[in-house]
């Protein structure tokens, strides 16, 4: 069974399947969600728990030895299983395959990994979890929902704030939920029930976003020229190497090109895209810069990226993270 992430609290109302698999690329709600399910098996009498780790030499018997071990008092475990890196290996997949073949009534596993990519999620010792009890898959809201996220925590400790006040709090935490967490943890230590001023907001939320190079490529294929800005400067302030950004810009307006062409050609947009690279979410923000761009801004955008790739290298002059902003404002314009 697959889950969404808001879906498992009303899942973990009724009685538990044996097997739990939690993933997903933002800690804490991966975290929270664990959290949450230790919750509800201790609710239905998983009284003892054992936490195994799976790192680099670890013996998957362990897992086997877990599940065989009786309770003195007749109560039931949770095996709390974590594999850090996300793959098993070929031991650990034989292992977690054979444990869901046959999971033990008095055993409830719990499995929590990092982000997987859409061919780790395909391995099947995962589609096995997944099969013999619940996979859910923790998706971290994007810039344009996290108001909406940071508005229902507000609410559970009964605060509010209006959009303006909750925009202020999203742009400050961008890409960065624990800081968010802990930002509205503070909001409740420091002020009463009841609705926030944006001055009251302003005084209390630090300035802790995350800026990184997944942000940059998604402000650029959207055309947000106001997040494109605010993560180029987060980057040059936070010591990003000039190649790793022109890498990322680089990556999406090579893609923008090569599918343009071949939409030129007359070739179907679905084995472009896949043909480029481009999957899952991406998609969409990708159809939407396809539509801003024609193959001509497009090859004018690869040549910009190779004369900022000279400059890097010192072969010419110029300010670097000025020509970056350039380039990305020549793939946004025309967003609306």
């Amino acid at each position: 069974m697959q889950l969404k992430g808001e879906q498992l609290a009303a899942h973990l109302e009724s009685e538990l399947k044996p097997v739990y698999v939690v993933y997903g690329d933002e800690p804490l709600l991966v975290i929270e969600a664990a959290d949450a399910i230790r919750a509800a098996a201790r609710h239905q009498g998983y009284d003892e728990r054992e936490v195994l780790s799976a790192l680099p030499g670890f013996n998957w018997l362990e897992l086997h030895h877990a599940a065989g071990n009786m309770s003195l008092f007749g109560g039931r475990t949770l095996i709390d299983l974590r594999i850090p890196t996300g793959k098993p290996g070929r031991e650990g997949s034989s292992a977690l395959q054979d444990y869901c073949v046959h999971p033990s009534p008095d055993v409830l596993l719990l499995v929590t990994l990092p982000g997987l990519d859409w061919s780790e999620e395909k391995a099947v010792w995962l589609k096995a979890l997944a099969e013999a009890g619940v996979a859910v898959k923790l998706i971290p809201p994007n810039l344009a929902e996290l108001p909406a996220w940071i508005a229902a925590r507000l609410r559970r400790q009964q605060q509010s704030s209006d959009n303006e006040g909750l925009r202020f709090i999203a742009e400050r935490v961008e890409g960065n939920l624990l800081a968010a967490h802990q930002e509205i943890l503070k909001l409740a230590l420091l002020y009463p029930a009841g609705k926030l001023t944006l001055q009251q907001v302003q005084e209390a939320v630090l300035n802790v976003a995350r800026y990184d190079l997944d942000g940059l490529r998604e402000a650029l294929l959207a055309g947000d020229v106001t997040r494109l800005t605010r993560t180029l400067d987060g980057l040059q302030q936070e010591g990003e190497a000039p190649l790793l950004v022109l890498w990322a810009l680089t990556e999406e307006v090579r893609a923008l090109a090569q599918v343009k062409a071949g939409l030129n050609a007359r070739q179907p947009l679905d084995v472009l895209l896949k043909e480029a690279r481009v999957w899952g979410a991406r998609q969409s923000l990708f159809k939407r810069a396809l539509q801003r761009i024609d193959g001509a801004r497009a090859n004018a955008a690869l040549a910009h990226a190779a004369g900022i790739d000279r400059m890097i290298k010192g072969a010419g002059t110029g300010d670097v993270w000025d020509e970056f902003l350039r380039l990305g404002l020549d793939i946004c314009a025309g967003a609306g």
